[in-house]
């Protein structure tokens, strides 16, 4: 028997099928999708089985065998391997990156080195004979390199070059499943009793812990913590030296709902809007047909009850359902929703998890013990093996994008499951992108709208504030009088306000007014941003951080000034402006610790403060109905960069923040100040009419050529040094123009909006093209023309084939 292996070794030069011998042990128990250990180059690494063989080109005399298998029910079922295989030619990603992406990371191989002394310990250097006292192997060799002197290292070298010591490649899969130390009755509880009774006075806790066994099922286990109050540790160990206890490790399930209580909550009656919706996705799950779903609901008309009752009917047929939902919305509220309806059959999965807990969510699936996902992008990949819907809610947003290798779109991967299981995927927004509207416009997807809200709610009114006129009557400060006069008169009557500044920090950059000196980063061509709390400068990009200087390192001057505005200094100045006002501030700097998203969102909705301040994050998935009045500072904050997406994000972030106010039964409204109060992103808003803003921004997408109208792929090369960057883009723009069809334009070579990150320079060329049927073979040809360029250069090469990130 012959295994077809993709092994764990990132690198174009590699990303093939391997062939391997499989030993007669584990002949019986590999299958396709299984993880394996294999030698490759002269060490072990991981692999993934994606077939098995009797042929090969190879005589089967010269292949190597397996060494181990990892896996006896393979993680990756048999729709997911061929889904990889998809997504590895869409997005010309490796294949084992694509593999591992579909695995929770405590799943993914580690990787180490051992030394191995192979003489005597006395003939080595008197400075390693320490390190080899206690045995004749040193484990994790790199982590030892880091903390070693130059001396140490210096003669562990000299030592490898004479072969006094070796050095052993392992491959270690740390088993992710918990364990914990449970005991149990080795004897018959009668014999429990009668030894207890003899330890009664001698051993009065080693007593205690057999009569209390004694009266539990046989069979029964427990942990020191459960025992503890019959025994100490130590008797308990004693007890097994006495063969009268026996004790092993048992996998304990983390639950990180654990001790939750879940109020059950049954369907709510659906509008008439609502029920034709449902019936139509409901028809499709009948017929078994794979069809694509835009679902246009205004902010609060209920598209989280459709969810709900389409599950529903999906658990009815005895099949299964993912939820996507982005992470910035995976609030408490959501969660708690799915619980409430579905109980135990949810799985929750999400990045304030720890590795294991998202290991064990994953595994319950995998295991058939829930039905229902509920989760980030990579929930996409659940390892279920019988879909029945898949959601994406908030479609438009741009986290469903992975910005790192295997970069995939989760609605195309969802397109592409619901079509190996012939069922609906439903794509929820009030502000669908303007791809998905467009094809939902041409009939490529089929479009349901909903355009009331729940209860009749009227949608809260807007009022565009133009700071430009606030600059002209004197005021300076960043809130408008007409603000800060509406929280005041919220406040006292018990309401609350939410506030969004897409900013964190303090304030963007400082200047000096003398010379016009701003710190920059050393290693980034950006500005640092100050950030109050830990009073330094920091890169957002690298994460350097340098201390605030009192005078300009430049010209010696003292006339240092804060520029821009971050959620930390509006909390500071709103603090100064109205007194005794109670704010929780929610940016990444304040949710840093795990749980603490929750506990903010918890504080604010049992009416622990009067404002909620935050970036992006308080935009989506909140429902409070003690919320009135939404204030948004510097709406245009996001209008102006270097990105065709800018206007459509805009107008998606203020449409999705309006819609927090005035969901139930109080009256809501908006304040939205802006320094460009004609924008139609802004005007629109204001009328909440997403039609109007679509025309308006497809005319600007039709002139400049972008999508829907072009498909677009960047590619993206960076270097330390500038003229090796740009000689390497010419080349590739060159063979680009050459490769592909006249229609097809290339723009570029450019430097990237960002010149240079961490101490590298980026260049960028951007291909537009309506058709282009080479597309995919132009771009492996041009992967493995520059493969030497990329080894020996270290030059990395970025190909981005459906780009949402422009800088």
């Amino acid at each position: 028997m012959i295994a077809n292996v993709i092994v764990d070794v990132p690198s174009q030069a590699v990303d093939r099928i391997f062939d391997y011998s499989v030993p007669d042990e584990f002949a019986e128990t590999i299958t396709r999708g299984c993880r394996v250990h294999v030698p490759f180059a002269n060490r072990p690494v991981q692999g993934f089985v994606i077939g098995l063989t009797d042929q090969s080109d190879i005589p089967v005399s010269k292949l190597k065998p397996i060494q181990e298998q990892i896996d006896l029910i393979p993680p990756l079922t048999e729709e997911l391997l061929q889904l990889a295989e998809k997504i590895k030619t869409e997005t010309l990603s490796l294949h084992v990156a694509v593999l591992k992406a579909m695995l929770p990371q405590a799943m993914r191989a580690k990787y180490q080195k051992n030394l191995h002394l192979q003489t005597a310990p006395e003939t080595l250097e008197a400075v390693l004979q320490p390190f080899f006292k206690e045995s004749s192997v040193m484990a994790n060799w790199d982590e030892w390199r880091k903390e070693a002197d130059e001396e140490e290292k210096k003669a562990a070298a000299r030592a490898i070059r004479k072969g006094q010591l070796s050095v052993e490649p392992v491959v270690s899969t740390k088993d992710a499943a918990k364990k914990r130390l449970v005991f149990g009755l080795a004897v018959k509880n009668e014999k429990a009793r009668e030894e207890a009774e003899t330890l009664k006075i001698k051993a009065p806790k080693q007593a205690a812990v057999l009569f209390y066994l004694a009266d539990q099922d046989k069979d029964s286990l427990y942990t020191v913590q459960e025992l503890e109050t019959y025994g100490s540790k130590a008797a308990l160990e004693t007890l097994v030296k006495k063969d009268l206890l026996h004790k092993q490790q048992a996998v304990v399930k983390r639950d990180p709902y654990e001790g939750r209580e879940f109020t059950a909550t049954g369907n709510l009656d659906l509008l008439p809007e609502q029920d034709v919706v449902l019936k139509e996705i409901i028809d499709c799950m009948e017929s078994e047909q794979q069809r694509t779903f835009l679902l246009r609901g205004v902010t609060g008309s209920g598209k989280t009850e459709i969810y709900l009752q389409a599950i529903e009917r999906t658990l009815e047929e005895k099949k299964e359902a993912i939820v996507l939902v982005p992470e910035i919305s995976l609030t408490p509220q959501m969660v708690n929703r799915f619980k409430a309806r579905f109980g135990s059959r949810v799985a929750v999965m999400h990045s304030a998890l720890s590795k294991g807990e998202k290991y064990d969510e994953w595994k319950k699936i995998r295991d058939g013990e829930v039905d229902v996902v509920v989760g980030a992008r990579s929930a996409i990949f659940a390892p279920f093996n019988n879909l029945g819907i898949i959601i994406i809610d908030e479609e438009h947003e741009a986290s469903y994008k992975q910005e790192e290798a295997p970069r995939y779109h989760a609605r195309s991967v969802a397109i592409m499951r619901a079509e190996s299981y012939a069922c609906p995927v439903i794509l929820g927004s009030a502000t669908p992108s303007l791809e998905s509207y467009a094809r939902a416009s041409k009939g490529v997807y089929r479009l349901l709208t909903m355009e009331n809200r729940v209860n009749d709610a009227a949608m809260p009114a807007v009022t565009l504030v133009d700071m430009r006129d606030e600059l002209r009557q004197g005021n300076r400060s960043m809130f408008s009088d007409d603000l800060l006069e509406r929280i005041e008169a919220r406040r006292l009557k018990g309401e609350q306000t939410v506030l969004l500044l897409n900013r964190r920090g303090y304030s963007t950059f400082i200047m000096c007014r003398d010379c016009g000196y701003v710190p920059q980063c050393p290693h980034c061509d950006i500005s640092l941003t100050y950030h109050r709390t830990s009073q330094a400068l920091q890169c957002h990009y690298c994460g350097y951080s340098e201390t605030l200087p009192v005078r300009c390192p430049e010209c010696d001057s003292d006339q240092i000034r804060f520029f821009g505005t971050g959620t930390q200094k509006v909390e500071e100045e709103l603090r100064k402006q109205l007194q005794d006002i109670r704010i929780i501030r929610m940016d990444v700097d304040t949710t840093r610790k795990k749980g603490s998203h929750e506990k903010l969102l918890t504080e604010f909705g049992n009416g622990g403060a009067d404002i909620l301040l935050g970036t992006q994050m308080i935009a989506k998935g909140l429902d409070f109905p003690n919320i009135t009045l939404v204030g948004v500072l510097a709406a245009d904050s996001m209008l102006h960069l270097p990105d065709f997406r800018a206007s459509e994000r805009t107008f998606q972030l203020l449409t999705q923040v309006a819609g927090r106010a005035g969901r139930h039964k109080k009256t809501g409204e908006v304040l939205v100040q802006t320094y460009s109060p004609n924008h139609y992103s802004i005007t629109e808003v204001k009328q909440h009419d997403y039609l109007s803003f679509y025309e308006k921004e497809m005319q600007i997408r039709k002139m400049g050529g972008y999508p829907p109208f072009y498909y677009i792929a960047m590619i993206q090369i960076s270097h330390p040094e500038l003229q090796k960057v740009v000689e390497v883009t010419e080349k590739m723009s060159s063979f680009l123009r050459s490769s592909l069809s006249e229609t097809t334009k290339i723009f570029g070579p450019v430097a990237s909006p960002i010149p240079r990150i961490k101490d590298r320079y980026r260049y960028q060329c951007m291909i537009k093209y309506k058709v282009e049927p080479k597309l995919t073979e132009v771009l492996h040809d041009l992967m493995s023309s520059f493969q030497s360029d990329i080894a020996r250069n270290d030059v990395q090469i970025i190909i981005d084939t459906n780009p949402y990130m422009m800088m």
